[in-house]
């Protein structure tokens, strides 16, 4: 008899039908509160040997429908590996085709990244010499916001911050996190080593723990999408936003880098602060050297393609990236990743992966370094 289940963390879908392998028919549940809906996760048993079709029949109802578009689900046997499965998207319904080999498969937007997984990032951090942990809050169900801070603040020390999750079902930007936040742990790295001699960095692995535990691709638990709620967070709407927000105020921001996932673009790439009109010549030239620096890094990030360029005085100041840098004066910029595949350097078997997200976070590190010295002059300007 084949099974289909969600029920655990970050689990989402509605088995309408799963009588027969080869017309099984599904549903993806609205986010908390709110109409948006897009990520999927859901283990598939009793169908080994099996030809499933697996109809996801809401899809072209989906917060972003056009992310359907060339993309292709991941599926995995053992939750470490997550290779890409036939998948086709007509007439507002996503067909996924596989035959398990296992008795269990998992199913998924993209490849999940656990509330347990990021436990274990966060232990491992805060156990290192010369991180430590900080909670300045707990979300709107009452987990914990954990905020690493690599290094001591001081007169002259560059805060430098990276959050990463605000959309829970973007998972990619946790895996960024890990990689990034596993080269900062490597004592035998120099350039890491360099970075956290010469920055404080304060790390927020994921933003929306609620989110991501309830199976949302967009909002929290109450339903606020929260980089729409930078400019007046509330403690119970958006408490995640407005804890992080006022610990940000007293340790200061030089640069944010503000990590998500696009669903529809199928390319790495970052937007910056050209619709911010109050962003000064030295806030976007720092932006553009990250930019630049990381794309010389890493093969898989490119500058060509992304949004439409906002206009001067356009932008909007309710996300973490606008806001920061018109309010805190700070280089901010929000780096996307792809559900897809990447376009510019596609891979048949996994897409955009875990793996790659992982890599583009350790490469970060590079990319600081290069901007490192623009920073420490517009700290020593602005004292």
């Amino acid at each position: 008899m084949i099974r289909i289940s969600s029920a655990f963390d970050s689990g989402n879908i509605t088995v309408l039908d799963a009588a027969r392998a080869d017309d099984i028919r599904l549903a993806i549940n609205r986010d908390s509160q709110s109409h948006f809906f897009q990520w999927f996760h859901f283990r598939v048993t009793g169908a080994r040997d099996c030809e499933c079709v697996m109809r996801i029949v809401n899809a072209g109802e989906a917060g972003f429908p056009r992310g359907w578009e060339d993309y292709r689900a991941v599926a995995s046997i053992d939750r470490k590996t997550w290779a890409r499965v036939p998948t086709e998207y007509r007439e507002g319904v996503l067909t996924i085709r596989h035959r398990p080999a296992t008795d269990a498969v998992h199913y998924a937007y993209f490849a999940p990244y656990s509330l347990e997984r990021h436990d274990d990032l966060v232990a491992r951090c805060q156990a290192s010499e010369g991180v430590r942990l900080l909670v300045p809050g707990t979300s709107a169900q009452g987990r914990p916001i954990d905020v690493l801070r690599f290094g001591e603040p001081g007169d002259g020390v560059v805060p430098v911050w990276v959050i990463a999750r605000q959309h829970p079902g973007e998972t990619m930007a946790e895996w960024f996190m890990e990689g990034l936040l596993d080269r900062l742990l490597d004592c035998g790295d120099k350039a890491a080593a360099a970075l956290r001699g010469a920055v404080v960095l304060y790390a927020v692995p994921n933003m929306n723990p609620d989110g991501s535990v309830l199976g949302n691709l967009r909002v929290n638990w109450r339903g606020a999408n929260l980089n729409r709620e930078w400019e007046d967070p509330s403690p119970d709407r958006s408490p995640e936003v407005h804890h992080v927000r006022e610990l940000m105020h007293r340790t200061g921001v030089d640069l944010c880098l503000d990590v998500h996932g696009d669903e529809g673009l199928p390319y790495a790439f970052i937007v910056g602060l050209d619709g911010i009109a109050e962003a000064s010549a030295a806030q976007r030239e720092l932006v553009s050297g990250f930019r630049d620096g990381l794309a010389r890094l890493n093969p898989d990030f490119q500058t060509r393609h992304g949004y439409p360029v906002a206009r001067p005085g356009q932008g909007n100041t309710t996300t973490c990236t606008g806001y920061l840098g018109k309010y805190l004066g700070a280089a901010s910029m929000t780096l996307e990743m792809p559900f897809k595949d990447a376009a510019n350097a596609p891979d048949a078997v996994y897409g955009w992966s875990p793996e790659r997200s992982s890599a583009l976070g350790r490469s970060t590190v590079e990319a600081l370094l290069m901007v490192l010295p623009d920073l420490q002059a517009l700290r020593r300007k602005g004292s």
